[in-house]
C-alpha cells in the first residue's frame, strides 16, 4: 500500500481506478517573420476559433453543472479581449516580428509573472486561467486538437493540476475525486469539486502520480489521505468510516425543515457565507436560514474593469429572489488587504490590512459606492435584503454612509425607482474600537454582525495569513471571546441583535458558549450548517452547572 497526504478541499470517501491525466507538452520557439501583417491575421484568426470553442464551453458547463460555474469561461474570454493582453502581443508581432505562437506565449507568461506578485491568493491563482486561455489560441495557431480524455469507468482523475478546459471536458459521471499535486483552496478543480459534492485533494507534493496510474485507490477526503492499493485493515476502516459519515449525513438531512431550537427552548437563526451565485446552490441545498454574508468584491475581482449598475443588481436580485423571502444580508465592498485589482489604481501600501480598505475606500470612492448602492437598493425591492457595513471604527463614518444612502434613495425615488425604504442597515464588529463603541453604534443601526476573522487578528496582534498563525495564538482567546459578550450585551442593552459570521460561529466546540453569551444567530459556510443546526438541538442552557462545566473545559480557567 501506497500512502499519500495532501490538503482536502471537500470532504467524503472515493474509490476508484486511478486515471492520470497528461496534457501535451507545447513547445514555442521564438522566429523572425517577414510579414508582421500577415502574422497578426494569423493570430486574429485563432483568437476568434478560441472565443467561439469559450462560449461552447461555457453552454455546456452551464448545462452540466450550472451558469456560476460556467462563467469561468466568460472569465477566459475577457482575458482574450483584454487591451493590454492584445496590445502585448500586438508588439511582439508588429514591432519585434515574432510568430504569433511566441507572442501568445511570452505575453502569458508576463502576464503570469505580475500576477504571482499579488497580494491575494485569488489573483494568483488566476495565472491558470491566463495560460489556459493563451494556449487555446497556440493549439489554433499550431492546428492542434485538445487532448480526448475518456473516461472508462467511475475513476479517481490525478494530475499535476488541471485546467478550467480540461475540468469542463470531463465526463462528471465518471469522476469520483480529484487529486493534484498543485492547486489552491481557490482553484476551479476546488471549486469544481465543492460544487460537484466529490472529494478532492489539492498540494500531494513531490510524487509522480502518473506512476500509479491504473490502480485501484482510495481517498479519504475528511483527513486528506490517498491509499493506493490500499490493505484490507485500511479498506475496512474506510469503510467504517464511509457508513459512519452516511449515517451522520442521513441525521443531519432529517433537520431540513425543522427549527434550531435547543432543549430548553431558545431557538437560534443558522445562515450561510457565500461569495457569490456560485455558492447560492449549497446555501439553499443546506437549508440555510437566510444569508447571513454575501461576499460582493468577487464580482470585482474576476474582471480587469468595474460592473456596471445593472450587473450588480442582476447577480443580487439573484440571490434575492432565489431565497424566496428569507433574509439576505449584503455586505457591501471590501475591496482591500487581500484582494485588491489594479483597475482600483490603490495606492501601495506597507501593511494594506490596516490600511484604506472596506468602507475607507468606499468613502473616498463615493462614485463606486453609489453604483453599488443603488444595485443594492433595487435589488431589496424582490426580497428581505439588508445592508451591512465592513470595517467601521468610528461614528462618523455611520453617519456618512446613512447620508449617501438617503441620497441614492432620493435618485431612486426620482426616477420612480422601486426599493425597500425600509431596508435593515448593519455593520461589522470587527476592529477593537467597533467593540469599544458598540454601545454607541447600537443606537444607530438595526443589527451587528461580528466578524471574528479580522477582529482575531487585530486584537491579538498578527496576520492571519501568517503561517505561525496557529502556533503563535491559543485557541479560543479570552480577550476575543469577552469582546463578543460585551458586543452582545451591549446591542440587547439598545434592543438589536447579534450574528456571528466568523470561523468561529462554526466551531462547534464554541456553540455552546456563543449561546450563552446570546449570540442571536450565527452564519457559517453552507457544509456546516447542518452540523452547527444539530449542535444548538443538543444543547440545554437552562442546566447552568453543565454548562458553566463546559464553559470551563473549553476556556481552560
Amino acid at each position: 500500500m501506497i500512502t499519500l497526504k495532501g490538503r482536502s478541499v471537500y470532504g467524503g470517501i472515493a474509490k476508484g481506478i486511478i486515471s492520470f491525466y497528461q496534457r501535451d507538452e507545447i513547445n514555442i520557439t521564438r522566429l523572425k517573420i517577414n510579414d508582421p501583417e500577415k502574422e497578426w491575421d494569423r493570430y486574429t484568426q485563432a483568437k476568434n476559433a478560441a472565443v467561439e470553442e469559450l462560449r461552447a464551453l461555457r453552454d455546456k458547463t452551464a448545462e452540466e453543472i450550472g451558469d456560476a460555474d460556467a462563467d469561468i469561461f466568460f472569465i477566459h474570454q475577457m482575458i482574450l479581449d483584454d487591451s493590454q493582453y492584445e496590445k502585448s502581443i500586438q508588439t511582439f508581432i508588429l514591432e519585434e516580428r515574432c510568430n504569433a505562437e511566441y507572442a501568445v506565449a511570452r505575453t502569458s507568461q508576463i502576464l503570469a509573472e505580475i500576477m504571482r506578485e499579488g497580494d491575494s491568493e485569488y489573483i494568483r491563482e488566476r495565472c491558470t486561467d491566463v495560460h489556459d486561455a493563451s494556449e487555446r489560441i497556440i493549439r489554433h495557431l499550431q492546428n492542434r486538437s485538445s487532448v480526448d480524455f475518456k473516461l472508462d469507468d467511475v475513476s479517481i482523475i490525478c494530475a499535476d493540476d488541471l485546467m478550467p478546459s480540461e475540468t469542463a471536458m470531463l465526463d462528471k459521471t465518471k469522476v469520483a475525486a480529484f487529486c493534484t499535486k498543485g492547486g489552491s483552496t481557490n482553484s476551479h478543480t476546488a471549486i469544481l469539486a465543492r460544487t460537484m459534492n466529490i472529494p478532492a485533494l489539492i498540494g500531494l507534493g513531490d510524487v509522480k502520480l502518473e506512476d500509479y496510474d491504473g490502480m485501484y485507490a482510495i481517498v479519504d477526503g475528511y483527513d486528506g489521505m490517498m491509499y493506493i492499493e490500499p490493505d484490507n485493515d485500511t479498506i475496512i476502516r474506510i469503510n467504517r468510516r464511509e457508513e459512519e459519515e452516511g449515517r451522520k449525513r442521513e441525521l443531519l438531512q432529517r433537520l431540513k425543515g425543522r427549527k434550531n431550537v435547543t432543549r430548553d427552548g431558545r431557538e437560534v437563526e443558522v445562515y450561510a457565507n457565500i461569495g457569490g451565485l456560485a455558492d447560492l446552490n449549497s446555501a439553499i441545498e443546506n437549508d440555510a436560514g437566510g444569508i447571513g454574508l454575501l461576499r460582493t468584491e468577487f464580482l470585482y475581482l474576476q474582471r480587469d474593469s468595474f460592473p456596471d449598475e445593472e450587473e450588480l443588481f442582476y447577480n443580487y436580485r439573484r440571490v434575492v429572489e432565489d431565497m424566496k423571502g428569507k433574509r439576505v444580508v449584503i455586505r457591501t465592498l471590501d475591496i482591500g488587504a487581500d484582494k485588491t485589482a489594479d483597475y482600483f489604481c490603490l495606492d501601495k501600501e506597507d501593511n494594506p490590512a490596516m490600511g484604506v480598505r472596506a468602507v475607507r475606500l468606499c468613502l473616498r470612492r463615493q462614485d463606486i459606492f453609489r453604483t453599488q448602492l443603488r444595485a443594492l437598493l433595487r435589488a431589496s425591492a424582490y426580497g428581505k435584503l439588508a445592508l451591512l457595513i465592513p470595517m467601521i471604527i468610528d461614528l462618523d463614518e455611520v453617519y456618512r454612509v446613512k447620508d449617501i444612502i438617503h441620497k441614492v434613495k432620493d435618485e431612486l425615488v426620482n426616477k420612480h425607482i422601486p426599493f425597500d425604504n425600509d431596508v435593515e442597515f448593519g455593520v461589522m464588529i470587527e476592529t477593537p474600537a467597533a467593540v469599544m463603541i458598540s454601545d454607541l453604534l447600537a443606537q444607530e443601526v438595526d443589527f451587528f454582525s461580528i466578524g471574528t476573522n479580522d477582529l482575531e487578528q487585530y486584537t491579538l496582534a498578527i496576520d492571519r495569513q501568517n503561517p505561525n498563525y496557529e502556533t503563535v495564538v491559543p485557541p479560543n482567546h479570552l480577550a476575543v471571546l469577552r469582546m463578543i459578550k460585551l458586543v452582545c450585551d451591549n446591542a440587547h442593552n439598545h434592543g438589536i441583535k447579534v450574528c456571528m459570521c466568523g470561523e468561529l460561529g462554526s466551531d462547534l466546540s464554541l456553540t455552546e458558549i456563543l449561546l450563552d453569551m446570546q449570540i442571536d444567530a450565527l452564519s457559517v459556510s453552507p457544509p456546516q450548517i447542518l452540523p452547527v443546526r444539530r449542535m444548538i438541538r443538543s444543547l440545554n442552557l437552562s442546566d447552568r452547572r453543565q454548562v458553566h462545566s463546559n464553559i470551563q473545559r473549553v476556556l481552560h480557567y
